[in-house]
């Protein structure tokens, strides 16, 4: 891959890179006109799994995906540099587990919060004015289990995100099925260190990621393991239950493997990967109680479909696949939400999270 200098919206691209050929992180120059990405720069580091980036896009976040006998999970800070795409570290802190899984920033871009697969915890952190992180600020460990002895043996927490509001972090546990919510105070950086409340999912569904619509009015949770969406109302940190909706066939439902999921920049069309038969599910939304239909079930064209992203303009939307080193660029139809391939695979080893300086 070359190296050129168009000036498009970045892409940034997190992998995996044990036993792989990739170095770390990657940026790519991105063409929302047509669909064509162009590595603009690169940055090595250890698995890199999950990124985000701060409001301001001066700086990058990444979670090194290590196990103790790599010293147990890290959480690493990069400048970035939107002209060249350029990223340079600045420090790294110990996330207090194993294999983080997922970053996330608030708006105020002060505080980050990651979340430790195998250590069934989770880490709030500050932001120095360089960017850096401070060191883990407060450390809260899940305990439990779930049905499917596999999967659920211990709390495997997955998703650390922030309410649009701010006031509220949702943290879904997969090996407990819940997704459990706690206040945050943006002003002085707390995270109470109690749950405010625990949302129940079905036993062994394995919650696994969520998507808020912008008014924090509706959420949207995909279920690992059974493949299921969930449609919640919201208010005040409290989640009520207003829709299941499957899309696999019922012998894939379990385990179905699914992965990630997103609503459309126009909150029309909801998104959800399902890596059991290496396909993406589209929705439409009821812009009235954001309810959802299932309108098809597509290929994603490769092996594995873990992280997906839609650009900021909403013309594409974006598929990593970690199992078969690539994303696969397809063209989104606005109105109907369906899919089509444009043959603009981007080759990257082992890819896992694609995020935007949007």
């Amino acid at each position: 891959m070359s190296v050129l200098n168009a000036q498009n919206t970045k892409l940034l691209v997190g992998t995996y890179t044990n036993n792989s050929k990739s170095e770390g992180i990657y940026v790519f120059n991105f063409d929302s006109k047509t669909g064509k990405a162009t590595l603009a720069n690169s940055v090595a580091a250890d698995d890199p799994s999950f990124l985000t980036v701060s409001p301001d896009k001066k700086f990058v976040y990444a979670v090194n995906e290590l196990g103790n006998d790599k010293g147990g999970g890290t959480v690493s800070s990069f400048s970035f540099d939107n002209s060249n795409g350029k990223l340079q570290l600045i420090n790294k802190q110990a996330t207090q587990g194993e294999h983080p899984c997922y970053v996330s920033i608030d708006k105020s871009g002060k505080n980050v919060f990651t979340g430790n697969y195998s250590g069934g915890n989770f880490s709030s952190f500050g932001v120095n004015d360089d960017g850096g992180l401070t060191a883990a600020k407060t450390t809260i460990k899940h305990t439990g289990s779930g049905p499917n002895k596999d999967r659920q043996e211990s709390p495997h927490v997955h998703c650390t995100i922030l309410s649009p509001d701010n006031r509220w972090l949702f943290v879904t546990d997969l090996g407990t099925d819940k997704i459990i919510t706690y206040p945050f105070d943006a002003t002085t950086g707390t995270l109470e260190n109690k749950a405010y409340t625990e949302t129940p999912s079905p036993a062994g569904a394995g919650p696994r990621h969520i998507a808020f619509n912008k008014t924090g009015t509706h959420v949207y949770l995909i279920e690992e393991l059974n493949g299921a969406v969930i449609v919640y109302d919201h208010k005040d940190g409290k989640l009520t239950a207003t829709q299941t909706i499957h899309s696999l066939p019922e012998e894939k439902q379990s385990p179905a493997n699914s992965a990630d999921i997103h609503l459309s920049p126009d909150e029309k069309f909801l998104y959800a990967t399902h890596r059991i038969n290496n396909t993406i599910a589209i929705f439409s939304v009821n812009a009235t109680n954001g309810k959802l239909k299932h309108i098809e079930t597509v290929p994603t064209n490769g092996n594995g479909p873990r992280n997906f992203s839609i650009d900021p303009t909403g013309n594409f939307l974006l598929v990593a696949h970690q199992n078969s080193d690539n994303i696969v660029v397809f063209k989104r139809n606005k109105k109907t939400g369906k899919l089509t391939d444009t043959k603009n695979n981007i080759a990257v080893a082992k890819p896992v999270c694609l995020v935007w300086n949007k």
